[in-house]
């Protein structure tokens, strides 16, 4: 009997399928635990999903239409459930739920010798914004996607923000953990009320977005759909000052969702280079890993000291965009939070308010979230690219890019008055999508321009030129897989002549390389005995690129290779079938169709004899 006859025949004793997505942080599981007992998936359509849940019904935990993602609580073994559902049709993945932390530095402080409290809103020049712009940000709303805040605290209060909590579906967003309140007034804690503190983004309106518990912790579900949340209720900044090791499905699609409808996503890099200095996201998404400051979708935010320097903390890279004070900084304390984890400090002149001193590059974000909001105020015309731009050239480093600070220390003042004059202030920039082998580019109007030139690299050959004249700001291309490209925009006059070029926006198609290993084991038992199969997927120059990937298990019939069957790897790449088999030869091997970044692999044949 062959191996498909054994298969349809139903002697299949397990397949041991998805590995996980991501370390466990924060979440106190082993690194083979499904957090909640659930999984995350990610579909093609609404049809393809429901037809999925009826051959394999879950418990649905948590819906996102807009980003073709669900997650759900299946009776059982989730491994075994996910590894069924993975193999449906337009089922494109299923994951672990990616934990997220708060991006907070432990042992925040009741005093700070030599620090005056709010030392930070000077130090990024925001006391030198006129009050005139500072009030027009108020037709901004700066969403803060975090453990909730405290509504009651004055500088909050002023401003009566919109919550929502993703947790309990209601508009109670207490911050029993205290990292919400803190980076909240440090976005936008009202500057006219009379007290307190106040938040670098003026007068804009605040929406807070509840998606982490007390103990600052959530998954990238939760993350998501507090994105898609604060978009569809008109945010226009949405700040993140939290992480992770790994990113998922889920939290690319919800970055998308964002960027597509046009808003500013800054999101805090991570405060652990003194233990690894791994790369963190959502962060890295927004400006990703090589990328060296050009181009990108959003901001991400190092921290800096008093002095300007990087915060010993703060994670580098090349994914840093720019930096803000998040060493010692000055904010509002939430006052259900604990005093052992924000101590509570006397501020004169408050009457209600509770305030103390924190670090992390957690709260340097809200700080970049809260000086987009006055970037947009001078200049409501700018698109979310622009305003990064502006945010970014403006900073102190002068243009000149770095791994621990970026383009330098955030400069708000400087940033609002080259957001008042943009004739001058911004050159052509080339910004770039891509969506498997195309690549979507976009870059802003040039004043003079009649026309723009796209010119193209491929794999370091001399520059061609793509498009000659063009009067649109976008254009889409097609490109070949297995390649690296270079694209430049020029602005051409109305005379022929070259008005400016942009920094160049690289993108790469090259595939890593894979290689699939296959080992077969046989039990001694007489009768009918029992195989079991193991492979394993290794991938070059992609880190953990091995787990949650679908491996097929083909068996030779004497004319041609056929689907046996299906199993999802776990972290390292490995996937198990186990079967039971009678007399006779057998030969199998694993394949592995690849993507746009990982080459298609097949493993060498194995060839089964029992007798």
């Amino acid at each position: 009997m062959r191996l498909l006859q054994l298969i349809s025949g139903a002697v299949l004793v397990a397949i041991l399928a998805i590995g996980p997505a991501a370390p466990a942080i924060d979440h106190g599981a082993s690194p083979t635990a499904w957090p909640r007992g659930s999984a995350v998936v990610s579909y093609t359509g609404e049809r393809a999903l429901e037809r999925a849940l009826e051959r394999h019904p879950a418990a649905v935990v948590r819906r996102l239409p807009a980003l073709r993602v669900v997650e759900v609580r299946p009776r059982g073994d989730v491994e075994r459930y996910a590894a069924r559902l993975a193999s449906e049709p337009g089922i494109v993945g299923v994951e672990r739920a990616a934990p997220r932390r708060s991006l907070v530095e432990p042992g925040l402080v009741a005093t700070a010798p030599g620090l005056a409290p709010q030392w930070q809103y000077s130090a990024v020049h925001a006391d030198q914004v006129s009050p005139e712009i500072a009030q027009a940000a108020a037709k901004l709303t700066i969403a803060v996607i975090d453990t909730g805040a405290d509504v009651r605290a004055p500088d909050l209060a002023a401003k009566s923000p919109l919550t929502h909590s993703i947790r309990a579906h209601s508009a109670d967003v207490t911050d029993l953990n205290g990292h919400g309140t803190f980076v909240a007034a440090l976005a936008a804690g009202s500057g006219s009320n009379g007290e307190g503190v106040a938040g670098v983004g003026g007068e804009a309106q605040l929406l807070i977005v509840q998606a982490g518990g007390p103990t600052g912790a959530f998954s990238d579900v939760e993350e998501a759909a507090a994105i898609v949340y604060a978009v569809d209720h008109g945010a226009r900044i949405l700040n993140l000052s939290l992480g992770g090791s790994s990113t998922s499905t889920a939290e690319r699609r919800a970055i998308d969702y964002a960027v597509s409808r046009g808003a500013l996503i800054v999101a805090a890099v991570g405060n652990r280079y003194e233990n690894g200095n791994p790369v963190e996201y959502p962060a890295a998404l927004l400006q990703p890993v090589g990328s060296r400051g050009v181009g990108g979708r959003g901001l991400a935010v190092a921290a800096s000291t008093r002095s300007g320097a990087r915060a010993p903390f703060s994670s580098t890279g090349t994914h840093v965009s720019l930096a803000a004070p998040g060493e010692g900084v000055f904010s509002a304390v939430s006052g259900s939070s604990p005093a052992s984890r924000y101590p509570r400090i006397a501020l004169s002149g408050s009457a209600g308010g509770l305030y103390g001193y924190g670090s992390g590059t957690s709260f340097a974000s809200p700080q970049v979230a809260g000086a987009a909001a006055l970037v947009w105020a001078a200049n409501p015309e700018l698109r979310a690219d622009e305003v990064a731009s502006i945010l970014e050239q403006t900073a102190s480093g002068g243009g000149v890019w770095t791994p621990e600070l970026g383009y330098g220390v955030l400069d708000v003042a400087a940033a609002v008055a080259r957001a008042q004059n943009p004739v001058d202030a911004l050159p052509l920039r080339v910004d770039g999508r891509r969506t498997g082998t195309r690549v979507a580019l976009s870059w802003p109007p040039f004043a003079g321009a009649a026309s723009f030139r796209v010119s193209i690299s491929q794999d370091n050959e001399p520059e061609r030129v793509l498009t000659p004249a063009t009067t649109e700001t976008s254009a889409s291309y097609s490109l070949t897989a297995g390649s690296s490209y270079v694209f430049t925009v020029a602005a051409v006059g109305t005379a022929g002549e070259e008005l400016s070029v942009s920094a160049p926006w690289t993108v790469s198609l090259q595939q890593a390389a894979a290689r699939i290993t296959l080992r077969a084991k046989l039990s001694r038992a007489t009768g009918p005995r029992r195989v079991e199969l193991a492979a394993r997927l290794k991938v070059d120059r992609l880190p953990g690129a091995e787990g949650t990937r679908t491996l097929l298990l083909e068996a030779f019939d004497g004319a041609r290779w056929a689907r046996a069957a299906t199993a999802v790897t776990d972290s390292s790449g490995r996937a198990v079938w186990r079967y039971a088999l009678t007399t006779g030869s057998y030969r199998v091997r694993v394949r592995y169709s690849g993507t746009d970044e990982i080459a298609p692999a097949t493993s060498a044949s194995v060839k089964l004899t029992l007798k």
